[in-house]
């Protein structure tokens, strides 16, 4: 039987806006290679930043305080349902080097959330010791801001699956699409690599760091980017649990460098964000020994009691990145009824739970001030990657 949307990826994109359409009345089919959180997605994973600190960019800032009012929402869901949250607010701490000023990442997101109403702590050498003290004190400036920290992100996209089948949604796993199937302009489905063909009035391309495979067109404009992380294991590890040790940004602009507290297997996670290594995504996602060096330095410089910790694991990241950073959320301008849902560009997770509504609305052809932003723009090509774009004033994370 057709579905009205098919929707080709069960990450954090493509469940949101499978949800958000069944919402809408519509018959969703979701189609993916499974298991369901897919081992090789960006999302599957033990924690994603939540964080309010975009920079000066007021309409994510606005879209993040959305997302984390959701977020909570659905704690208090699954805590009426006799589960734990997925949401852990431990709080944010920004930190640089130098001391904040105009123009940097840490001063604008610093006066952008007190403009819109939050109480984010100034944090000088003296109070990082007191408070957070596995921080080396040569960090000179910064802030913490109590409502921010980490989702469970496996988790959370299991729990969104469970949310879409009960709202209706079709969930096909085994289901590796290959091809559009596109008619007189428009598209009338996909066909997957057993041959068999679903059609829809509606196709959303939520495929993550894939996409450009399904859309060849896209290729210069949604790069495929691995960045590592690191899952270290601290000897003493009452030292890395909150509120002494919370999420945290080290000067990120300039090192790429954030964390997360102590996880309940005992694991501390770093990551790294930057340029990353342009590779495709079914590569090997062994880390390459000069980033274990890189994180090794970071560590003895600014958190010396894991600078000897063990490595339980590490693993390459897959992101969908676009030149300037933003999500890239349109319907295809030539071929009617297509809709792109990627980009995510490292930073997408959080807003896991209000995504499916731009995307619905993409679908819907409605208004949004998102989708004004996040529009289709061939223009951007994989040349343009500015490290300042990168990180759009922000870290993507």
């Amino acid at each position: 039987m057709p579905a009205d949307t098919v929707v080709v990826g069960a990450g954090a994109f493509g469940l949101s806006a499978a949800l958000a359409l069944a919402a809408r009345g519509r018959h969703v089919r979701v189609l993916d290679p499974g298991p369901i959180p897919h081992p090789l997605a960006a999302s599957t994973d033990i924690s994603k930043v939540m964080r309010l600190a975009y920079g000066a960019d007021e309409l994510y800032t606005a879209l993040a305080e959305e997302a984390r009012a959701e977020w909570l929402r659905w704690n208090e869901e699954r805590r009426r349902r006799g589960k734990p949250p997925l949401y852990r607010e431990t709080g944010i701490l920004v930190l640089t080097e130098a001391p904040m000023a105009p123009g940097g990442f840490e001063y604008e997101s610093w006066q952008l959330l007190l403009k819109r109403g939050h109480t984010p702590q100034r944090i000088d050498p003296s109070k990082l010791k007191e408070r957070f003290p596995a921080f080396r004190h040569r960090f000179g400036d910064g802030f913490f801001h109590g409502l921010g920290g980490y989702v469970e992100s496996a988790a959370a996209i299991a729990e969104m699956a469970d949310r879409a089948i009960a709202a209706g949604v079709e969930l096909v796993t085994g289901s590796h699409v290959q091809s559009l199937l596109v008619e007189s302009g428009a598209v009338r489905g996909v066909r997957d690599d057993s041959g068999e063909r679903h059609f829809a009035s509606d196709v959303v391309l939520a495929a993550g760091a894939w996409t450009a495979r399904l859309l060849p067109e896209l290729s210069r404009s949604l790069i495929p980017t691995a960045h590592a992380l690191f899952y270290l294991r601290p000897r003493s590890p009452e030292r890395f649990l909150p509120p002494r040790f919370p999420v945290f940004t080290a000067d990120i602009t300039r090192t790429g460098y954030y964390g997360f507290p102590l996880s309940s297997d005992g694991l501390v996670k770093i990551g790294s964000h930057g340029p990353g290594l342009a590779i495709g995504p079914d590569s090997d996602r062994t880390v390459p020994p000069a980033e274990t060096e890189r994180l090794r330095q970071f560590l003895r410089e600014w958190l010396p009691d894991l600078a000897d910790a063990a490595i339980s694991s590490s693993r390459l990241c897959w992101y969908c990145d676009t030149p300037d950073g933003d999500f890239w959320i349109a319907r295809h301008p030539e071929v009617e009824g297509l809709v792109v849902a990627s980009g995510d560009s490292g930073h997408g997770f959080k807003f896991a739970p209000v995504l499916g509504r731009i995307v619905a609305d993409a679908v819907e052809e409605l208004p949004s001030p998102y989708l004004e932003r996040f529009r289709w723009r061939p223009e951007l090509r994989a040349a343009q990657f500015r490290e300042a774009a990168r990180y759009g004033g922000a870290p993507r994370a």
